[in-house]
């Protein structure tokens, strides 16, 4: 059976300037396209009908990856997926970014799918979410009144809904940070599925072998992607051990506050999230792998 899509409005100006002036006159009318690997399937599962699409790719300003030591990381809106996971100068300074990126789908998919539509789509699962929370990142976003910085962390407001309001996102930045990290994620069929459960883990370790900057970050198990804080303090300033891990494992699973759907009930993500951070922390500090009694 053939699914038509709503009759839209597609409107493709050539500057950043223009597609913020279209933002503002059709307010709430509109959906801003970059990759399209979301807004398409939700147009035609009609769980979203505007009445203008706005595609941005057409700006070209949009689409870079620059790095240099006093300001660190800045990835363009427009960049795809795919560019960041095969990106050189993340692969030096950020590597489990990159892998964190290619976790995410198919080869297709990262090749379509942005940087900027991964955040702005708002899902609790985005797998780019985790490690940048982990990286303490920040988001630059534009509209005709000005700009603002914030962080990440508070840049998502709930599944599917974010902090934008006749705003752009245009530019995703990283500190100049020396923090050693890994993203897990567990989809029990393929893994180009979503994640049911994705967990990401950074620390700096310092000489004497202490762990500092701990970051922890959970996806698809909250209605953001957030950070496990208590989990984190846990390990903080710690030569870590098994049982440490174990307990920094056991508190980020008390954070999380998954659902039940169709891919998995909430009682099984909140098991996987306590096998997922003790697998991430022991890659981490080197430790032999245990299995939990809880694995599933």
């Amino acid at each position: 059976m053939l699914t038509r899509l709503k009759k839209f409005d597609y409107l493709k100006p050539p500057t950043l300037g223009e597609a913020l002036e279209i933002l503002e006159r059709y307010d709430g009318q509109v959906k801003v396209l970059a990759g399209g690997t979301d807004l398409f399937v939700g147009m035609k599962e009609k769980e979203i009908s505007p009445k203008y699409v706005l595609d941005i790719k057409g700006t070209g300003e949009l689409n870079y990856i620059t790095y240099d030591s006093r300001e660190g990381l800045k990835i363009g809106a427009l960049t795809s997926i795919r560019t960041v996971e095969i990106s050189s100068l993340i692969k030096e300074h950020f590597p489990f970014l990159s892998s964190a990126a290619g976790a995410l789908g198919s080869l297709q998919v990262r090749n379509k799918a942005t940087m900027g539509g991964n955040l702005c789509n708002a899902a609790p699962s985005a797998e780019t979410a985790p490690a940048l929370l982990c990286l303490d990142a920040r988001v630059k976003i534009v509209s005709l009144r000005g700009e603002r910085v914030i962080l990440l962390k508070d840049f998502f407001q709930g599944p599917g809904m974010t902090t934008l309001e006749r705003e752009i996102l245009v530019e995703i930045q990283i500190p100049p940070l020396k923090r050693k990290g890994i993203y897990i994620k567990h989809s029990p069929r393929r893994a180009m599925d979503i994640a049911v459960v994705g967990a990401a883990v950074a620390v700096n370790e310092d000489s004497e072998g202490r762990w500092h900057e701990v970051r922890i970050a959970l996806g698809a198990v909250a209605p953001v992607p957030l950070r496990a804080q208590r989990a984190e303090r846990v390990l903080e300033g710690k030569r870590v051990d098994m049982q440490l891990i174990k307990e920094a494992a056991r508190l980020a699973q008390k954070e999380a506050s998954p659902i039940s759907d169709v891919r998995a009930s909430a009682e099984y993500r909140r098991e996987m999230v306590q096998v997922l951070v003790q697998r991430a922390l022991q890659s981490i500090a080197g430790c032999e792998f245990v299995e939990l009694e809880e694995d599933v």
